[in-house]
């Protein structure tokens, strides 16, 4: 798909996608000119392409928009489309997120949520910091259909698989790939056996979280990593993507130094353990936050796993090595500083 500037088509769009937007457009009662499409490519996706598209409607000051989603190369190395769509139809039947409006070979077109996405800062800023726990604990408490065993262990296995049947002996032997197998076992013998399981986002960084400035509703939005996972994990995820900022001329460049402090990090889990008027010890906030600081252990190997798989499959600009490169660097320090060894 080939974008000017200006936001107009420079080419035709995928046959496929064009008959769904004319078939969505007449659902509408618009009546659409291909030569009327606006697109414009929204920046900081890292696994699909993703666009925002528009057209003028029979009120010309008033625009039509929908967002698509291209699938990009090498997901199934990551997840399961059909059951991701499942998810995103399940969310969006149950009022979460933007709507599913059609699907076709290549991705799927959506609603488009008339909202802020957050920015890096955003994460940071205490308002919108309470207003994303909140939202946390009430996707935590989602009931998805299906089986809610933990997923993160097994994935962990099936990415480190993958990762040491497509990389190189020189990125084997750097990555130290073939010790992870133990360092899994290690770390997942660390976690009590009794932990709260919710359904996890797993990627909640700041570029798949919705602000409407107006109301300071909050949208969680990208569901392709979702699944049940144990909930500190998914708070450990939460605050690693506090160091980064995909929106620079050095994406995949973290600043561990923006990890939030004791201060801050108590205060989110106090905020999220206080959804809908619950009331939580300062033993329940200790003991979930030092559990969100042990998960953050295995949050740097899923990442970095992720960075060295889509290197070898993914064509969107990102230094990918670099990324799982620094993901890997910040596991080993950080295992010496809460583990000691």
């Amino acid at each position: 798909m080939a974008v000017k500037t200006n936001g107009s088509v420079e080419s035709s769009l995928p046959e496929e996608l064009m008959k769904l937007l004319l078939s969505l457009a007449a659902n509408w009662g618009d009546v659409i000119d291909a030569g009327a499409l606006k697109v414009e490519q929204l920046k900081g996706a890292m696994t699909n392409e993703v666009f925002r598209i528009s057209w003028p409607t029979k009120n010309q000051d008033l625009a039509r928009t929908v967002l698509v989603r291209l699938y990009g190369d090498g997901v199934e190395h990551f997840f399961n489309r059909e059951e991701e769509v499942r998810t995103f139809e399940c969310m969006s039947k149950h009022g979460y997120g933007p709507r599913l409006l059609g699907q076709f070979s290549e991705g799927r077109v959506e609603e488009f949520i008339h909202a802020r996405t957050l920015s890096a800062d955003d994460l940071r800023d205490p308002e919108i910091s309470v207003l994303i726990a909140v939202k946390m604990r009430e996707f935590h408490n989602i009931n998805m259909p299906g089986p809610k065993d933990v997923g993160l262990w097994d994935r962990l296995r099936t990415w480190l698989s993958k990762a040491k049947g497509l990389c190189s002996d020189e990125h084997l032997k750097e990555f130290r790939l073939d010790e992870l197998d133990d360092e899994l076992k290690m770390l997942e013998c660390k976690f009590p056996v009794e932990q709260e399981i919710g359904f996890c986002h797993n990627d909640l960084q700041y570029g798949n979280i919705m602000i409407n400035e107006k109301t300071g509703y909050i949208t969680i939005i990208d569901y392709e990593y979702a699944s049940y996972n144990p909930v500190a994990y998914d708070i450990a995820n939460h605050f690693c993507e506090m160091a980064a900022n995909y929106h620079t001329e050095t994406p995949h460049v973290l600043d561990f130094s923006k990890y939030p402090g004791p201060e801050e990090r108590f205060q989110y889990v106090r905020t999220y353990l206080s959804y809908a008027g619950n009331t939580a010890t300062e033993t329940e906030v200790e003991q979930l936050a030092n559990e969100v600081e042990m998960y953050t252990l295995a949050n740097h190997i899923f990442w970095g796993l992720w960075g060295i798989i889509s290197a070898y499959v993914n064509n969107i600009e990102f230094d990918y090595l670099e990324y799982a490169r620094q993901k890997f660097q910040q596991y080993w320090l950080r295992k010496h500083q809460l583990i000691g060894t």
